[in-house]
């Protein structure tokens, strides 16, 4: 299915969550002098226009990455990546970075990025966006869940993989537990981070029950929920990310910020987060 556009969610809670776990992940990769690649299967643009198209006509950044920009006193980690979003903007705030634009924000000389995108606009914008850099980063029209079987192992042994399909196709549910099966077999010390949104439907809740039935040696489950599920059933209330092979710093990290996270991006008095986790 090519119906899915992020941009009408860019900046949305949702984004807030992955992209600030995604960004403690690529710092705490960072920190060794080995390389390491990121491989993102499902990439999109790259970046987000927030005061102009798709971004504006539902303006869900409002109750996202704007709260938290204007939110004092915030945890050093949380207003570290304030300050990262904030370096793509000059003053207010106008566009926001997807998953592999900040991604490429940490990438040192010799670190790689692999991106897959199908959807041909948001390819051709993501081509766009890393125009010159093809040395570094490499972008194909793809299905991620197919091309990232020729990315494992990476040459460096070290890798970041973001898998955030829209899963508007029910099949992504399954293809994400059978991409981690495959993945893993090809290249078990990865961190992986799955993305997945909290709906009310048994799709979600079968397919982390899946994952945690891999039994991976360390994992981290974490979830936000900003409102209560409605009446009708439509909607995605919050998403959660598990993440095989976390940075064993992760647990504290989030144990420290998400209490201020679930409060900022509240909607109603149900909001809440969890946090679980085991670490070899």
């Amino acid at each position: 299915m090519l119906s899915y556009r992020h941009a009408f969610h860019a900046g949305n809670h949702a984004d807030v969550l992955k992209h600030y776990v995604l960004s403690l992940v690529l710092a705490y990769m960072r920190q060794k002098d080995k390389p390491y690649c990121y491989i993102d299967t499902h990439a999109g643009a790259g970046l987000y226009q927030l005061n102009a198209g798709f971004a504006r006509q539902n303006a869900e950044f409002e109750q996202g990455i704007a709260k938290l920009m204007a939110a004092p006193h915030l945890t050093k980690a949380l207003a570290d990546f304030v300050a990262l979003i904030k370096s793509f903007n000059h003053g207010e705030l106008a566009f926001y970075p997807g998953s592999p634009m900040l991604a490429h924000d940490f990438l040192r000389a010799d670190d790689k990025m692999r991106l897959f995108e199908l959807h041909p606009s948001d390819h051709a914008l993501l081509m766009a966006n890393f125009k010159g850099q093809a040395k570094q980063v490499q972008i194909a029209q793809q299905d991620g869940f197919a091309g990232i079987k020729a990315c494992l192992p990476p040459p460096s042994r070290r890798a970041v993989v973001l898998i955030d399909p829209p899963y508007e196709d029910k099949q992504d549910y399954q293809r994400v537990v059978n991409t981690l099966k495959d993945s893993l077999k090809r290249f078990a010390s990865g961190s992986y981070l799955i993305w997945y949104p909290l709906l009310q439907r048994p799709e979600p809740a079968q397919m982390l029950a899946e994952l945690m039935a891999l039994k991976p040696a360390s994992w981290l489950h974490v979830s936000l929920s900003i409102h209560a599920p409605k009446s009708d059933g439509f909607g995605m209330h919050g998403s959660g990310l598990f993440i095989i092979n976390p940075p064993w710093t992760l647990p504290q990290t989030l144990n420290d910020s998400m209490p201020a996270l679930s409060q900022l991006l509240a909607l109603d008095q149900s909001a809440h987060y969890t946090l679980e986790h085991e670490i070899a």
